[in-house]
């Protein structure tokens, strides 16, 4: 069997294996929540997330599950500050926020810019606030953003995969070259950049989700950015789905993550996160995931190596 499927998987093939989405309100976030995290001056510190509600993202990536809580149009003017103004009351007080909006930041399609100074005002509280975009999205929009933030941006950029034969089957519009050129960028205008990577995209072995896993780690390091969160791939978009019936895809296992977080916190370049969301889909074992979990918890938190997990089943 060839490493790749025969037919075409563009965008509308990948929304085409999509089931329905979930009816969302356009004036409320569909989701918030605090967590810990190491910070880049080494200190451990709450931060807020809000899981923002707006406008499909114009990518339609083979790997994306975010467009399940997403409007088919552009949210009114007012809708996200009013989300922000409604999660923030319910969470707790944190110094970081992180803004997530299944898409880009700076996509006025999704976000208004109209609506940057009052999101701004919001945010006057915290130290740092991070939002995530597409490359396409990153340039006067993002430092005028910044500009009007009392805290320091951070912007987050899916890399996904160095691969040269997987990225561009990920339908993601982005190229190695325009990565290096956005994250160049926002270092030029003081903005901290974040990669996300992702661990066993499609069309590859487990040991092979490993080892580029790790390379893309390498790869967004050099081009300058400050932390990576390494993201396991699960299935459940549809196209996933597809391809994991015709044997193109297969979730990594836990202990893959360990071996990726153990290469990128060796580097000792920059911070290194294991996404440890769902994480026990990943697992094949129940006796010893909460340890494995906790365990990566510690290393997300302190950037340390610590003992492997033994289990005997």
């Amino acid at each position: 069997m060839s490493r790749f499927p025969g037919f075409r998987m563009d965008g509308r093939w990948i929304r085409s294996m999509r089931g329905e989405k979930v009816p969302v309100d356009p004036f409320l976030p569909y989701g918030w929540f605090n967590e810990r995290e190491r910070t880049l001056s080494g200190d451990v510190k709450e931060v807020s997330a809000i899981l923002l509600t707006n406008r499909e993202c114009p990518y339609s990536c083979l790997m994306c599950d975010l467009w399940k809580h997403t409007t088919s149009e552009t949210v009114p003017v007012g809708a996200i500050p009013s989300q922000i103004k409604y999660a923030l009351e319910k969470l707790s007080p944190a110094t970081s926020l992180k803004l997530f909006n299944s898409g880009s930041f700076f996509d006025p399609g999704a976000i208004p810019v109209e609506d940057y100074p009052q999101i701004a005002s919001l945010l006057a509280g915290f130290e740092n606030v991070l939002v995530e975009s597409h490359t396409a999205f990153i340039g006067e929009e993002a430092l005028e953003f910044s500009r009007m933030l009392n805290g320091r941006l951070q912007v987050a950029i899916g890399l996904e995969s160095v691969h040269p034969e997987v990225l561009p089957r990920l339908n993601k519009g982005m190229t190695l070259d325009g990565f290096k050129k956005a994250v160049g960028f926002l270092q030029t205008n003081r903005i901290s950049a974040r990669a996300f990577i992702l661990l066993r995209p499609p069309f590859l072995s487990e040991e092979e989700g490993v080892e580029w896993a790790c390379k893309s780690i390498d790869f967004a390091f050099s081009c300058g950015v400050d932390i990576c969160s390494v993201i396991p791939v699960r299935s459940g978009n549809g196209a996933l789905d597809r391809l994991a019936d015709e044997g193109f895809f297969q979730e990594p296992s836990i202990q893959s993550l360990e071996r990726v977080i153990a290469y990128g916190i060796g580097l000792q370049k920059g911070l290194v996160f294991a996404d440890l969301w769902d994480l026990e889909r990943f697992s094949g074992c129940k006796h010893c995931f909460e340890s494995r979990k906790e365990r990566l918890n510690q290393i997300n938190l302190t950037q340390e190596h610590m003992k492997p997990v033994e289990c005997s089943y």
